[in-house]
């Protein structure tokens, strides 16, 4: 079984975390023998790639959720990056409608110029279907300040589903679109007792983790709250309440997804992870 690789180069979200930076903002990275995507290039996405060994020319695909800058701030270097320096019209570019072309509350997040070199440009529609390469690829729903906002369901032929939720508020049928999932990413920006409109809180991860019985569990995008509070705390909360092994990510954190789900890192998260996660 062929194996999809993550790269984390970003655990944080929110202003406050991504003005100080006190846990990166890049987004993540998903790497196989076809695909080499970027998902939510916020700030610091050009940057991180570089320190952890990515080629950020290598790239065939970018993708954004929202048009917030946590998401997509770096998302024009790239497609710059993935297009030879915009002397090759190449790879693909998937958003949903605000990215591309604003709304009411947004403004498009990637200038014409930009969305004019990819090769490919799929507006994202919530319930959607597309193919990158042979990876199939469901949009979902998600409820938050940007209306146009979606998440994403990816299925590997020769892995399985992995689902990343975005930012978005608990809503009735939120487990319902990730069903199949043996990875499941939440986008967490807060602790217990602590819940923010729009977002998710660590009760409202669980409750999700609880519906669908993923495999295995990753919170990440943490705002200020969530990381003074201890995201490895709130990733135990909820395995003790799911039962399903939940990990907080951290910065640089890299996971093997294939027949088996595994933690595989070195440096800094290799030192951060160790002491929660023995198998890191």
């Amino acid at each position: 079984m062929s194996e999809v690789e993550l790269i984390f180069l970003g655990t944080g979200g929110g202003r406050f975390v991504t003005i100080t930076q006190k846990r990166w903002t890049g987004g993540i990275r998903f790497i196989t023998d076809r695909i080499n995507m970027h998902l939510d290039p916020g700030p610091g996405a050009l940057i991180h790639s570089i320190e952890q060994g990515l080629d950020p020319q290598k790239i065939n695909a970018v993708m954004v959720s929202h048009s917030h800058p946590d998401h997509y701030t770096d998302a024009e270097i790239l497609i710059e990056a993935m297009t030879r320096g915009m002397t090759k019209k190449r790879g693909i570019l998937v958003g949903p409608h605000s990215v591309l072309f604003g709304n009411d509350v947004c403004e498009a997040a990637i200038s014409k110029y930009h969305q004019n070199m990819p090769e490919v440009v799929i507006e994202a529609k919530i319930g959607g279907e597309f193919n990158l390469a042979d990876v199939r690829v469901n949009v979902t729903k998600a409820v938050h300040s940007d209306p146009d906002n979606v998440g994403f369901k990816f299925n590997f032929p020769s892995a399985g589903t992995i689902g990343y939720t975005s930012d978005t508020q608990l809503f009735d049928e939120l487990p319902s679109f990730y069903t199949e999932s043996r990875l499941l990413i939440l986008c967490t920006m807060r602790p217990r007792n602590a819940p923010w409109k729009y977002h998710m809180s660590t009760e409202d991860a669980a409750t999700i983790v609880k519906a669908v019985k993923p495999e295995a569990a990753i919170i990440t995008h943490f705002g200020a709250k969530m990381i003074f509070s201890n995201p490895f705390g709130e990733a135990s909360f909820i395995k003790q309440q799911t039962g399903v092994r939940t990990i907080a990510a951290v910065d640089g954190m890299r996971v093997k997804f294939g027949k088996e789900i595994r933690i595989s890192t070195r440096g800094r998260a290799q030192s951060e992870l160790s002491d929660f996660y023995p198998e890191a």
